[in-house]
């Protein structure tokens, strides 16, 4: 409902190589951490973005996407609905070029806004099923 099959793809395979992953964390136990690694193993920089701001899978981390030094591609959103379109905002500030809400993300306005001001959306799916699929 939240994505098409042509924005997945333009997402997964021409916005950008550099994902900033809100959210991630050494939790080994949460799904970001996963989907973080497939996303590498897919050629992807992920670039954590968590108030810890942890170095993870061999990426500096950082705790805000305004703190990041360097453009990033797509936003992928893993916190809460309550707390996602406030991240989607950031990601319009500063400049990406799409914002991926992770399944169980939800937040209609969010997305309309989101989209709205240019970028490429997709909401309540998950890039490390969908990626595969591309192959």
């Amino acid at each position: 409902m939240y994505a098409d099959q042509d924005t997945i793809r333009t997402i997964l395979t021409d916005t950008g190589d550099t994902w900033a992953v809100v959210g991630l964390s050494n939790n080994r136990n949460r799904a970001a951490y996963g989907v973080a690694e497939v996303l590498q193993r897919f050629g992807k920089r992920i670039v954590p973005v968590h108030p810890k701001a942890e170095t993870v899978h061999g990426e500096q981390g950082y705790a805000s996407l305004d703190a990041i030094p360097f453009p990033v591609d797509v936003v992928d959103v893993f916190v809460n609905s309550e707390l996602a379109g406030a991240v989607a905002d950031q990601a319009v500030a500063v400049g990406a070029k799409a914002v991926w809400f992770q399944l169980g993300v939800v937040d209609e306005a969010a997305y309309e806004r989101t989209r709205d001001a240019g970028l490429a959306v997709v909401m309540d799916r998950c890039p490390a099923i969908e990626i595969p699929r591309l192959r």
